[in-house]
């Protein structure tokens, strides 16, 4: 809701020194969630003026059409002569009042005006726009003609409004009575304690039998329905300049004198309203639900198969509109015109249900400021007054007739009263309000109420939020202040702190971190075309997806299975940015159905679900395993003065997953596999040991080029993916600090030859073996293959570390663990001692 400051000021009497900064700190104190403030005319500098134009001159041999203008702008450039512009546009004739400003003058966006020599002329002003005023689209996309009244040489910065300040305020679902001036303004008044001038206190004339007739089918769906009679309207007559700028700054565009007033007035009244052009709509206007399949072409030119469920306004031939969502273009109010303009106009003012207005405009895709208010709530006692409200100005400025005749169709309802303690805000709250405080703040929202101890509380007609004592302990807490509210840490019970479970996932995310990864979280859908380009095949148990009911894409409609579709899916994004050397992690959930899972039962809502049932609905539910991911592309270290950097490869993707089971004290077996999606020849297994037997954690590596291909990622693009649940089962026992020795290291470096089939995993677990528990650690520094080794054999060069935990080791202990280490390899391998 657009909320312009001068416009609100009608209603309360703000002090003159209040900004709309100053009125938005009001606001927000109270609830109402103002985001910005918006200066219009911010810079705007004068001279600007209203001209005549006197003559026009089309200047020829120019590639567009170009007119030399003179204008009448009064004494407003000190000389009274007529002014020279130069202009484009042709939306304006001699004679017409137009807005003109004058050198010297700054327009918004800091622009100076000043005279200028142009197509052979001199130019001394401009005639202007609205979008060069910032005014915003008018829909003429020309120059701004004036009615002819105003003088020339008056200041037009006054007559236009165009210095203002303009409050835009996000109306949450609950607030619906603040989507109007007269919801706002109350607000308003409250929250400075000044009183409030309510737009909506009109004499009403009541309902006679001599109105419109109007017959309501449904009273559930309508549960009032106001009807005024207006005849004699000029079809000239245009909406004022006043009501012109208040509709520009609340964000709506002028059509015509009888649509701006039903606008205007919802708007002012939060009461949306509807026009007919009464020479238009044949017979009674009925209100009924639609039967399937009519049909029904609104305003916007779009021809709309009805429900059965959708509430319509009807005439003796059938369906004439969408019931507070859109007219019908068979009874449209025409454009202003001397002879086929409208003449008498039927105002309908009505109160519609909520949920069927809110069902209708979805069923249609359609959204319309009246359905926006509706769905929130509108005042169902505020009909007769938006009514007589449109009535009024229609009589004013269209110089119409009001008929005598008035139609009010009324179900009957009874007031909603809510009883509630008088210390219940109190307790909510946990501040001593007292019961004087709560009273006095009802009554500010409307509210009457009676009683002592126990308060008998009427809610106003414009709030069918307040329906229970904690919507009313709501509202005396927030206009007592949420910020005097009192803020006490809890106090957690001592012994309750991270499971085991829970630091080990926080320290997998600090370790990637810390390994130079960012983290990013992804949707956890997906859909089968994802599936089809990681290249998984047909029985491949990632595809045994969950389906959502109502999935939030058509196109991903399944819970993920594997986290690497939504972490490629964000390097891909960041790539296609500029971001070309990536490392991203996501640790979250996969859901993987075993194909035994129960049917999902409904739990009643009307008691708490039994033990039996929770455990049903459990059973329900596919099994959700962590995981831990991560994806690699370009630089894994960046070139400059120390080096030339290096690429990202598999065994990044390798080192990452060592990383995570580092953490978690565990030892990683990594083997060579083939799994999609990766690259069948740089693809590894990951393993690690489960209560004495090796189990898969997970896989790592980089991606098949068909993979990269499809999902159109930068190539050697590297993954990794596992599941922290087993690694989680392979902790044994708390993770052990190691223990420094005080001794010496002796160092051994051995390279042996196998054929080029055997793993490099099964030549470090005989050399492990063999060399003993004097072996600190055994790391693969070299792989060599040429001429020099044979066609069919390669080279693997390790660093043997020896250490003793209780004494210097001597070079011929360390020499004897190597050999040991060297003849199992041998043995196991086939492996020869490089040079021997």
């Amino acid at each position: 809701m657009r909320v312009p400051l001068s416009w609100l000021r009608e209603y309360v009497d703000l002090p003159a020194t209040e900004t709309g900064r100053d009125v938005q700190a009001k606001l927000v104190s109270v609830g109402l969630e103002v985001e910005t403030v918006e200066q219009t005319g911010a810079g705007l500098k004068g001279p600007l003026v209203v001209g005549q134009v006197l003559t026009i001159e089309e200047l020829e041999g120019f590639k567009k059409p170009i007119r030399f203008c003179t204008v009448d702008v009064g004494t407003a450039n000190g000389t009274g002569e007529p002014q020279e512009i130069v202009c484009g546009a042709r939306n304006f004739s001699v004679g017409d009042k137009v807005v003109v400003v004058l050198p010297g003058a700054v327009l918004p966006g800091d622009f100076a005006i000043a005279a200028r020599k142009t197509y052979g002329k001199t130019s001394h002003g401009m005639i202007c726009s609205t979008d060069e005023l910032g005014m915003g689209d008018d829909g003429t996309h020309g120059i701004i003609v004036l009615p002819p009244e105003y003088e020339p040489g008056t200041d037009a910065i006054e007559l236009l409004e165009l210095v203002d300040e303009v409050l835009d305020i996000a109306v949450t679902p609950d607030r619906g009575y603040c989507l109007s001036m007269r919801g706002v303004a109350r607000e308003t008044a409250t929250a400075y304690g000044l009183p409030l001038r309510d737009p909506a206190l009109l004499d009403v004339p009541p309902p006679n039998a001599h109105g419109y007739p109007v017959k309501v089918s449904d009273p559930i769906g309508c549960g009032n329905f106001t009807a005024r009679t207006v005849t004699g309207l000029r079809p000239e007559a245009r909406s004022p300049i006043w009501m012109q700028r208040r509709l520009q700054k609340a964000g709506m565009r002028t059509v015509s004198l009888a649509v701006d007033i039903t606008n205007y007035v919802m708007l002012e009244l939060g009461q949306p309203l509807h026009a007919y052009d009464r020479t238009r709509v044949q017979g009674t206007i009925g209100v009924r639900r639609a039967q399937q399949g009519e049909k029904l072409t609104t305003l916007d030119g779009a021809k709309r198969v009805l429900d059965a469920q959708d509430l319509v306004i009807t005439d003796d031939r059938g369906p004439i509109g969408l019931a507070g969502v859109m007219g019908g273009a068979d009874t449209e109010i025409a454009d202003h015109a001397e002879d086929t303009g409208t003449t008498e106009v039927v105002v309908e003012a009505a109160h519609f249900d909520a949920i069927s207005i809110a069902r209708t405009a979805r069923r249609h895709k359609l959204s319309s400021e009246a359905s926006k208010r509706f769905e929130r709530g509108v005042d169902p006692q505020a009909a007769a007054a938006a009514a007589q409200r449109t009535v009024d100005l229609l009589v004013l400025l269209a110089g119409g007739t009001a008929e005598a005749g008035v139609t009010e169709i009324t179900a009957p309802s009874a007031p909603r009263t809510i009883a509630m303690p008088a210390n219940h805000p109190d307790r909510v709250a946990g501040v001593d309000y007292g019961r004087e405080t709560v009273v006095r703040r009802l009554q500010q929202v409307g509210c009457d109420v009676y009683g002592q101890d126990e308060l008998i509380v009427t809610a106003p007609s414009w709030r069918p939020d307040l329906a229970e004592p904690n919507d009313l302990a709501e509202e005396v807490i927030r206009l007592e202040g949420y910020e005097n509210l009192p803020s006490t840490l809890p106090t957690p019970p001592s012994g309750r702190g991270l499971t085991d479970r829970q630091r080990l996932h926080r320290r997998v995310g600090r370790a990637l971190a810390g390994a130079g990864y960012v983290e990013a979280l992804s949707y956890p859908f997906i859909g089968d075309a994802v599936l089809d380009q990681l290249g998984l095949e047909k029985d491949d148990a990632r595809r045994r997806t969950v389906t959502l009911v109502n999935p939030l894409s058509d196109e991903e409609p399944a819970l993920r299975t594997t986290l690497l579709p939504g972490l490629l899916g964000a390097l891909r994004r960041n790539d296609g940015r500029g971001s070309h050397d990536l490392a991203l992690f996501e640790t979250g959930l996969v859901f993987r159905p075993t194909g035994e899972e129960a049917k999902a039962v409904r739990l009643p809502v009307d008691r708490r679900p039994t033990d039996e049932e929770i455990a049903g609905l459990d059973a329900a539910l596919p099994r959700q395993p962590r995981r831990a991911a991560v994806v690699l592309a370009g630089a894994r270290e960046q070139a400059g003065w120390w080096g030339k950097g290096r690429p990202a490869t598999w065994a990044d993707a390798v080192e990452a997953a060592r990383t995570i089971a580092g953490e978690a004290g565990v030892e990683l077996t990594v083997r060579a596999d083939r799994h999609a999606p990766w690259h069948p020849g740089r693809c590894a297994a990951l393993y690690v040991t489960v209560a004495g037997e090796e189990t898969l954690l997970g896989h790592a590596g980089e991606l098949h080029p068909r993979v990269v291909k499809d999902l159109h990622l930068p190539e050697r693009t590297c993954a990794m993916e596992v599941e922290l649940d087993v690694l989680e089962r392979a902790v044994d026992g708390a993770l052990q600090a190691p223990r420094i020795s005080t001794f010496p290291v002796a160092t051994q470096d051995v390279a042996l030859v196998v054929s080029t089939e055997t793993a490099a995993d099964t030549v470090e677990e005989a050399l492990r073996e063999g060399a003993g528990e004097l072996l600190e650690s055994l790391r693969l520094f070299d792989v060599f293959t040429g001429e020099q080794i044979g066609e069919g054999n390669k080279s693997l060069a390790y660093a043997l570390r020896f250490r003793a935990p209780d004494r210097t080791l001597t070079v011929e202990e360390a020499t004897a663990a190597r050999d040991a280490a060297v003849a199992l390899a041998a043995e196991r391998t086939g492996a020869v001692l490089r040079g021997a």
